[in-house]
């Protein structure tokens, strides 16, 4: 079955695109006062001659335009990629027009054409950015060749060495392109964790789900077991009293019935609820088979070994239930299950000081080159072309592995990724355990379930 994000994650990645309109709105007003200040103080305080009808026209459309967004639009509103990128192209535009008519390059801030760029670096796609990044390259490059000269008050233009206006042109274009691939580069790897931290954190909330569910149904057997018993115990007095009233005898033994029957259902749901959700101590082995449990029958063969390492007891250790072990355990099989040519090994060991589990499948194994990524979010390990033509129906996000390694952490785990043969070898060459291998390892007072343990309340595990 082709696998899809849950609806909540696509809001949460969609609400990533574009940016608020309050945010443009005051970036905006905070350049129209910068623009005033800098004109007021050429002419005030310089004394440059400059064309102040003009000036202050650029401003005063980027005061209408201001007005505009706040009367006409809602300040809260999240704007479009489209409509974010013809902002800041208008402001850029702006920005370029009073450059052009205040000296070009000999302007020192010419440079703020960079600014747009890395905000929307920063905040929109690729796409936008290279439009941006290219409008400023060619706005800068025009300001340089053909702008309207600055003027001192005695009639001087005020010039600049040519090898000095190149460098300037040079910094700038230099500056859009560094600043712009290395805002875009940071914010993908901001946007890409948040993500991946909210898929892990809505995987846990469904597996916190589960367990309080299986907690209301072991409370509601256990309250509900008293009151069925009355019931039962005032039957059976009635049915010894209308002995002589067979019409009502029938009615009494159908509610005897009945309270047996809703005794057997509570009965088996109170067991239910403890065995599987509130449970909170079994042995390594139960806990492996939980959590391979969901891919049991997937057309691969699961195979499950467990010895005790040097130093470890005959006797397998009592292991906490935790839901984020065996979430995280459940996603590294499902990991290996996808990819194995037919065989999935689970193989548990325990020392006196830790307890190591290892996944190996006879798959692909891990591209050498993304072995140092694994478990970075989206990133997909396996070698997409050959699984491709043998698993069409195949989509995954890449976050598999990154909720596993991050589950597993936090409970204290230190996981390692590897081969188990070398990739490159002939079929003929490579042994029957040839594909992936992960292996986790958990100091043994971490994992091991306290002597004399029972059923404890679920504690909430911090995302």
């Amino acid at each position: 079955m082709q696998r899809t994000p849950h609806p909540e994650f696509l809001a949460a990645r969609s609400g990533s695109a574009g940016m608020r309109l309050r945010t443009l709105i005051l970036l905006r007003w905070m350049a129209i006062t910068g623009q005033i200040a800098a004109i007021a103080a050429a002419d005030r305080y310089f004394g440059l001659i400059l064309p102040l009808g003009l000036c202050y026209m650029a401003v005063g459309l980027s005061i209408i335009a201001n007005l505009v967004c706040m009367f006409i639009l809602p300040e809260n509103r999240r704007l479009s990629e489209g409509e974010s990128l013809a902002m800041l192209l208008f402001d850029m535009a702006q920005l370029a027009f009073l450059i052009f008519v205040t000296g070009g390059l000999t302007n020192p801030f010419a440079l703020l054409v960079i600014a747009p760029v890395t905000i929307s670096a920063s905040a929109l796609g690729l796409r936008p950015t290279v439009i941006l990044g290219s409008a400023a390259i060619l706005f800068t490059t025009a300001a340089a060749l053909v702008h309207v000269p600055i003027r001192f008050a005695d009639g001087t233009d005020l010039t600049i060495p040519p090898l000095f206006g190149f460098g300037f042109w040079l910094s700038i274009v230099v500056g859009v392109l560094f600043l712009g691939l290395y805002a875009h580069r940071v914010a993908t790897e901001v946007r890409a964790m948040a993500d991946a931290l909210l898929a892990t954190q809505m995987a846990l909330a469904r597996e916190q789900k589960l367990t309080d569910l299986g907690g209301v149904v072991a409370a509601a057997a256990h309250e509900l077991g008293t009151p069925l018993a009355t019931i039962k115990l005032v039957s059976k007095e009635l049915l010894d009293e209308l002995e002589d009233r067979p019409d009502l005898i029938e009615d009494v033994t159908l509610i005897r019935d009945q309270a047996d029957r809703c005794r057997d259902i509570l009965r088996n749901m109170g067991r239910a609820g403890k065995d599987d959700l509130q449970l909170r101590q079994a042995p390594l082995e139960q806990v492996l088979r939980e959590a391979a449990e969901p891919h049991a029958n997937r057309g691969k063969t699961l195979h499950f070994q467990l010895a005790p390492g040097p130093g470890g007891s005959a006797k397998q250790p009592i292991v906490l239930r935790l839901p984020e072990v065996i979430h995280g355990l459940r996603n590294l099989v499902q990991n290996a299950v996808d990819f194995a040519a037919s065989t999935v090994w689970i193989e548990g060991e325990w020392t006196d000081k830790a307890i190591v589990i290892r996944i190996v499948d006879n798959g692909p194994g891990y591209p050498p080159n993304l072995i140092g990524r694994i478990g970075d979010p989206f990133v997909r390990p396996r070698r997409a072309e050959q699984e491709a033509g043998r698993r069409p129906e195949y989509e995954g996000m890449g976050l598999g592995l990154f909720i596993a390694k991050t589950l597993l952490e936090r409970s204290g785990a230190e996981l390692t990724f590897a081969n188990a043969a070398d990739p490159f070898l002939s079929p003929e060459e490579r042994p029957e355990r040839c594909g992936a291998v992960v292996q986790a390892v958990w100091p043994l007072q971490v994992l091991r379930a306290p002597p004399g343990m029972t059923g404890s309340p679920n504690r909430p595990f911090p995302v």
